[in-house]
Parts: C-alpha cells; sequence; structure tokens
C-alpha cells in the first residue's frame, strides 16, 4: 500500500479502496469503483460551482487566496505590473517565458499589424442600434470573426493557432473602439501601427481631428497596468467556459465569444460598475459609517469586497489605488475616490468585515479609474474583455495540447421522475 494514497472504507458494503493521491488530489474517476451494486454507474463527487473540483493542470496562472497572492508563470504580479508591458505579459502567458528583445518586437509588430479589420465587419457595426450595450456588440464580433478566418477550426495546427492569436488580440481594441465609436455616433478611427496597444487603442476612441492630437502617456500607461491585472486568473467562469468551448475544438473566435458571454454576466465581469453606482448612492464619505451598518444589517452587499478565491487583501487592488491618483493627476479627482478611501478604512478597522476576510477586490478601484478616463459605464466589461484577452488564448492552447483533455461533459446526479409510460392527451386527467 502506497504512503501516496487514501484508504477508502464504504461502510455499505465494508470495503475497502486504496486510492492513489497526486498534488493532493484524486482522480474523480477513481471513485466509480465504488459501489454497491455492481450494476449501478458508481461514486461520483457533487461539487456545485466547482469550489473544489480541478478541471486541468495548468502552468500559467498560480494564486494563494490566502496569502493574497498572484504569479503569472511564477512572476510576481506586482513586478510585472511596474516593470513589464501589457503585450511582453501576453507573450509571457501564451509562450510560457518571458521573450528577447528580438522576440518582443517580432511580437509587438505581428499584433499591431493586425489591428484592422474586414470592411464587412465594419458593416455589422452600424447594423446595431445606437444604445447597443458594448459587450453585445463585441460577442457577436468575435462570433463574426470566426466566419472570416475559418482554418482557425484546424486548431491542432500550431501555426495556424498562433495565426488567430495575432488577429485576436490585435482587432479587439479595434472592435472595441468602434463599439464605443457607433454608441456615441461619431465616424470610425481606424488603427495606428506605430503607436503602442494601449495608446493606439485611446487613440481610436477619441481622436477627433485635432492638429495636435496626442495621446496621454499617463492615461496610456495606466490603461496598460489595468490590462496586465487582468490578464489572467486561473479558471474563473469564463476561462472555464473557452476551456468547456475550446474542448470541442471550436475555433477560438467561436470560444472567446463564449467567454465574453459568460464575463458579460454582472456576477463576473460586472463588478466594477456596480462599485461606481455603490459609491454613488454613498454620495459622501460622511456616509459611509450609515451604509456599512445598513450592510452589517443584510439590506445589501458591500461591492468590491470579498472574492471567491482571496481571503486576504486582492494584490492587484494595492496596484489599481496608486494607479488612481495617477490618473487624477491628469483627468482631476473623482470625488468618488474620497468615498472609496473612507470606505475601505472603515471597512478595514471592522471586525464584522474582517473576521470574514472581506478586503477590497480588484473591481473597487478599477471603475473609478475607468469614470475618470471618461469611460461610460457599460464599456468596464469591454475593457476586461481586452485585458482578459491573452489569459483566455493561453488557457485555450495549453488546453488543445494536453493529452489528459477531453471534451468537457460533466455528469449529474438525476432527481427526475422514474420511468412511466406516455399517456394520449384524450385520456390524461
Amino acid at each position: 500500500m502506497s504512503n501516496q494514497s487514501f484508504t477508502i472504507t464504504d461502510n455499505r458494503t465494508g470495503k475497502q479502496y486504496e486510492v492513489p493521491v497526486e498534488y493532493s488530489t484524486i482522480k474523480a474517476k477513481d471513485l466509480r469503483q465504488i459501489k454497491v451494486d455492481p450494476e449501478e454507474f458508481g461514486t461520483m463527487t457533487y461539487d456545485p460551482g466547482y469550489d473544489n473540483t480541478a478541471s486541468c493542470k495548468s502552468a500559467i496562472t498560480f494564486i494563494d487566496g490566502d496569502k493574497g497572492i498572484l504569479r503569472y508563470r511564477g512572476y510576481p504580479i506586482e513586478q510585472l505590473a511596474e516593470q513589464s508591458t501589457f503585450l511582453e505579459v501576453a507573450y509571457l502567458l501564451i509562450f510560457g517565458e518571458l521573450p528577447n528583445k528580438e522576440q518582443l518586437a517580432q511580437w509587438e509588430f505581428e499584433i499591431m499589424h493586425h489591428t484592422f479589420l474586414h470592411e464587412n465587419m465594419t458593416q455589422l457595426f452600424h447594423a446595431y442600434r445606437y444604445d447597443a450595450h458594448p459587450m453585445g456588440m463585441m460577442i457577436s464580433a468575435l462570433a463574426f470573426m470566426s466566419t472570416l478566418h475559418k482554418e482557425a477550426s484546424n486548431v491542432e495546427n500550431a501555426d495556424i493557432r498562433l495565426k488567430q492569436v495575432y488577429r485576436i488580440l490585435g482587432k479587439l481594441p479595434t472592435v472595441a473602439a468602434f463599439c464605443y465609436r457607433h454608441r456615441i455616433g461619431r465616424p470610425f478611427n481606424y488603427p495606428n501601427a506605430d503607436m503602442g496597444y494601449a495608446e493606439n487603442f485611446l487613440y481610436m476612441l477619441d481622436y477627433m481631428y485635432q492638429t495636435n492630437y496626442e495621446v496621454n502617456p499617463v492615461l496610456a500607461k495606466a490603461l496598460d497596468v489595468l490590462f496586465i491585472l487582468h490578464a489572467d486568473h486561473e479558471q474563473n467562469a469564463s476561462t472555464s467556459v473557452m476551456r468547456s468551448i475550446g474542448s470541442a475544438y471550436a475555433d477560438p473566435y467561436s470560444a472567446m465569444a463564449g467567454a465574453a458571454a459568460a464575463l458579460f454576466g454582472p456576477r463576473h465581469g460586472g463588478a466594477n460598475e456596480a462599485v461606481v453606482k455603490m459609491l454613488n448612492e454613498i454620495g459622501d464619505a460622511k456616509n459611509v459609517p450609515i451604509y456599512v451598518d445598513r450592510v452589517k444589517k443584510g439590506e445589501f452587499r458591500l461591492m468590491g469586497f470579498g472574492h471567491r478565491v482571496y481571503k486576504n487583501y486582492d494584490p492587484r487592488a494595492k496596484i489599481i489605488k496608486k494607479i488612481a491618483y495617477d490618473v487624477f493627476d491628469v483627468t482631476g479627482t473623482n470625488p468618488l475616490i474620497d468615498v472609496a478611501v473612507a470606505l475601505e478604512q472603515h471597512a478595514l478597522e471592522d471586525d464584522y468585515f474582517v473576521s470574514r476576510k472581506l478586503y477590497p477586490n480588484v473591481d473597487f478601484y478599477s471603475g473609478i479609474i475607468y469614470q475618470a478616463m471618461r469611460f461610460p459605464p457599460d464599456m468596464f466589461t469591454v475593457l476586461f474583455t481586452l485585458g482578459r484577452a491573452p489569459g483566455w488564448l493561453a488557457q485555450w492552447s495549453e488546453m488543445i495540447t494536453d493529452s489528459d483533455q477531453k471534451i468537457a461533459r460533466p455528469r449529474q446526479i438525476y432527481l427526475g421522475t422514474d420511468e412511466r409510460n406516455y399517456v394520449p392527451v384524450a385520456e390524461r386527467g
């Protein structure tokens, strides 16, 4: 009997089973041998929301929620946010190592020269109503891309996979900018490949044919860092969707459309918009104690606090808080920051929140920054999508090349009616 195993006793039958343990994990299928009747299916695990079920092995992102640690390919998020760029981090996530100077230059060239959209796709945006939600437009634009690049369905070909990575990372900022410009009724600005990634995105959003127009480098840097902080976060809902759709060998555009749809949900990508709404409701720092008391009474939740994984201060929230003040030096102070700081301080000193490990998360300050940069709230999740894209692609590529993976097919516990005979409608009571 190996000491790297569990011995399970089935008290129903008295039988014992040895189940191997690897990485503090047992294979769920090993439980199938535990059964009372040889004809039955066998034992399964029941885990709503997959709170304690690993669906894959991954070398991309490490999170220790209790210690507040987030690393991409082993690199602490704090170092990457301070010293790296978004496109360099994207390379790291997808290829596993930081690029050298020549690799980074080629990578940036390929992505920035895939920023233009097919003109048929440009026409697509004019089919939307003026008030169409940008995320709805983004999701359908991703699906539309799959019809333009039919070779993308050959997902087992590494060169074809890489070509789609260039296209997706290059075109998504253009799609996002076109969604925004359509929404406000302005003509589209086409990409400028001579600019940096975030700089080009802001240019497409804001350029109004001014003679001396320049993108503010502080705002471009802030947005670049925000993209880095959102680039990957292990097996969250949207990433799981990306992997699940991808497991059927759907092309990456279709898989990403599904991932973006999951992100669109208010319980996933819409949290920072809810934070801004909450801070507006509080209105003034002096109202924070009253608002917190109402939260403690269970009248509503405190948005931007707590996390499914982190049981400590979200490391991304600390970085974002500093970025906020850099942005305000350019845009002017957002009055909501005073409310946010007062709320954070009050909550971190209150045993009610501390005992429940409710600390600020990445959404708490990001919405304030986006608002200060004049993004409308319905663009917040679009920005999240731009940041998360390389993580989705890295996870998708890892899944495609993982020999252990197969098409996703979760089991269920059937609680419905047993077999019964059909009764003609005339005979039914």
